[in-house]
């Protein structure tokens, strides 16, 4: 569920990577070409970009479906940026959080979102949360699966942990708590970009003119789009792209019990 794109590169129009493109993410939210689950995104949309000189992202987010919002069309054509995060949502479970449960979240340098869902949210992850400070769980934007899985990966990141590590453990908990969870995770701080692939679609492109896009699917039919395998990690720059394969947590050797 849902569809969501990062990018790293020279500044371009917000427009000419959301909504320009033949498939954009724009035309995802009620055709997407490769989405396994759910067919249309209309609970809610976001972008995340970045200003020079300002490393805190601003964003725009609605609980309504992009191609009814009739202000983001300006917005797309004159806001420029080097860096950003978008995503529009199919909502694994209704709820009245509006545009807070619309990615992407938000923490200092970061920027999150989540295209998946947690399989027997909320139960299923009730073990986890107390693992995390009592105000983390108060500060979380919305009460939906992705607003946890974010205040799991935030809590790894202002422990030190960098962003690769962060979503892959997160990914790993997650999935041994709630083994059926599809968890493709995207994260950026304005100068890389982290992501998983768990049970959902994801490529990325180098583009010809410079920088790099990961997105849940192809907005055209460039043939240097590159599919990244199920239960991966990706990390790119604006130049590289790496990826790493993630362990499923049911081939982990157990851990020696605590004495």
């Amino acid at each position: 569920m849902c569809r969501h794109l990062a990018y790293l590169g020279p500044e371009e129009p917000l427009g000419r990577l959301l909504v320009e493109p033949a498939h954009s993410l724009y035309r995802q939210s009620w055709a997407p070409r490769r989405q396994k689950y759910g067919t249309v995104n209309a609970d809610g949309f976001g972008v995340g970009w970045y200003a020079e000189g300002d490393p805190v992202p601003a964003r725009y987010r609605r609980a309504g479906p992009i191609w009814a919002d009739l202000s983001f069309a300006d917005l797309g054509r004159v806001v420029r940026t080097e860096a950003l995060l978008a995503a529009v949502r199919d909502a694994t479970l209704a709820g009245a959080d509006a545009e807070a449960a619309a990615a992407p979240y938000a923490s200092g340098p970061w920027l999150f979102s989540h295209n998946g869902a947690v399989a027997g949210w909320p139960r299923s992850l009730a073990p986890l949360a107390p693992a995390l400070p009592a105000t983390d769980l108060l500060s979380m934007e919305a009460r939906n699966d992705s607003a946890f899985v974010w205040a799991l990966v935030l809590h790894r990141l202002s422990n030190g942990d960098e962003e690769g590590q962060a979503l892959a453990d997160t990914v790993l908990e997650v999935a041994a708590a709630a083994p059926a969870s599809r968890l493709n995770l995207l994260l950026t701080n304005g100068e890389s970009i982290a992501a998983t692939t768990w049970g959902d679609t994801l490529f990325y492109l180098a583009r010809p003119g410079g920088g790099t896009v990961v997105a849940s699917e192809p907005y055209d039919d460039d043939p240097h789009w590159q599919e990244v395998p199920d239960r991966t990690l990706l990390a790119a720059s604006r130049t590289d792209v790496l990826l790493t394969p993630l362990k499923d947590p049911a081939e982990l050797p157990l851990k020696e019990p605590r004495t």
